[in-house]
């Protein structure tokens, strides 16, 4: 049976909960059972068993990657915790981080144990400054109460965690650009190889996302089938941090049961639209989805039910932003590929031409000066960036893709009236409400 009680968002958000809290809400129990009962192996069945999924926007099974790692796999390993959040309207790690830091790191004990690790890294983004230090002070009283360091709770497992500033840039937050920062060097991807097989300095390595690390704890008090169960839909599993923003009363994060339709999150938790503007679409899961029709409305949230819908829909972060009438997608659209512009790595000719081509496309549109064969244009050069060497230029794709296919009409718009019309519609309003 679903459940709505949060298992690592506890209230009152704002607050951050002291080692003293989390251990009174059953803290570290978890970490306590694995090491007087269990052998890494067995870890990694539970994970697996509890359809835990990656929560970082790839959804890959969190206990499939663990067992990716073998037992006669050399030493030293590592476990590393990826919280270089950067997308546009993606913030769910870094209330979890300011909030509940000792659920990721009783989360990146226990999943370094699975995979015998012998030290793990936090990254973190250098804008959640506050963040780090929350997790700095965190690390230091889970030291000194023993639960990180040699013989962790009086057994023969050691661990030690650090925490490390990313140098700032989108492609760190990708698994092998993170592991590449982390060694000093240039974070550009490689799609070639494993990480369980050669990640940081060319060891064994486990890289899974804060949010998904923050739930193996409850896993293992409560067991596999229970997480299963906690879903609302039949193919997911457990709960999630969905973050909501844009023109919502209430925009925020919440944790809910995964599989919760998009229409309770957006009017239930969010409170619904502000006064005066009505719902038009939304991109489901962060900056690098698509835009979602708007008879998607009452979607299950979660990874099959959007990737059901085909033409490239997925789950992504969760982060959901939503767009009213009044908003102009052309611009919002404009607005995503100037950043992922910015952020390309460039170590790859679609990725490193295509985006600024992209965005050149779509500020002659908004400003007033797009042609009839502008539209094909866009479609074929976002589909030309599949050819991409990662994930990056595809995700960066996926609005505009969406755009030129569900929203055609407001490109057409644009150039027809040589102009942006949501831009002319807000103008005479203003002039209407002097």
């Amino acid at each position: 049976m679903a459940s709505q009680q949060p298992l690592i968002l506890q209230k009152p958000l704002d607050q951050t909960l002291s080692l003293k809290e989390y251990r009174r809400l059953g803290g570290y129990e978890a970490l306590n059972k694995v090491l007087k009962a269990y052998t890494p192996q067995q870890v990694v069945q539970t994970v697996m068993d509890s359809g835990l999924r990656g929560l970082g926007g790839a959804g890959f099974p969190t206990g499939r990657k663990w067992s990716f790692i073998k037992k006669e796999a050399p030493f030293p390993r590592y476990i590393i915790a990826n919280t270089d959040e950067m997308e546009p309207g993606t913030y769910k790690d870094r209330l979890l981080i300011q909030h509940n830091p000792q659920a990721l790191i009783e989360g990146l004990i226990i999943g370094g144990f699975a995979a015998s690790a012998e030290k793990g890294y936090i990254f973190i983004r250098p804008a959640y400054e506050q963040g780090a230090r929350i997790l700095e002070k965190a690390l230091e009283e889970a030291r000194q109460a023993g639960l990180l360091g040699k013989n962790i709770l009086g057994s023969s497992y050691s661990l030690d965690l650090v925490l490390h500033r990313s140098a700032g840039r989108y492609i760190c937050g990708e698994a092998k650009g993170l592991v590449h920062a982390l060694e000093g060097k240039r974070p550009h991807p490689n799609i070639e190889g494993h990480l369980a097989g050669e990640g940081l300095w060319g060891q064994p390595t486990i890289v899974n996302n804060t949010e998904t690390l923050s739930y193996v704890p409850s896993i293992l008090n409560n067991g596999p089938e229970w997480f299963q169960n906690l879903a609302r839909s039949n193919t997911a599993a457990g709960h999630k941090i969905y973050s909501v923003s844009g023109r919502v009363r209430r925009p925020g994060c919440v944790e809910l049961p995964f599989g919760t339709p998009l229409c309770e999150i957006i009017e239930d938790q969010a409170g619904g639209m502000q006064p005066g503007y009505e719902y038009k679409t939304c991109l489901p899961g962060g900056a690098s989805t698509r835009f979602l029709p708007k008879q998607h409305y009452a979607i299950e949230m979660d990874f099959d039910s959007l990737a059901r819908l085909g033409h490239g829909h997925r789950f992504g972060t969760g982060s959901i932003i939503v767009f009213d009438h009044k908003t102009c997608l052309v611009g919002a659209a404009l607005n995503l590929i100037q950043f992922f512009a910015r952020e390309s790595c460039g170590f790859c000719t679609p990725c490193r031409e295509g985006l600024p081509y992209l965005r050149d496309l779509l500020r002659r549109i908004e400003e007033g000066d797009g042609k009839d064969e502008d539209l094909p244009a866009l479609k074929s050069m976002a589909g030309h960036l599949s050819h991409a060497y990662c994930a990056f230029a595809p995700g960066a794709a996926a609005p505009v893709l969406s755009l030129v296919e569900d929203f055609r009409e407001e490109i057409q718009e644009h150039i027809a009236q040589k102009g942006c019309p949501f831009r002319q519609d807000f103008q005479d309003g203003q002039e209407n409400s002097h």
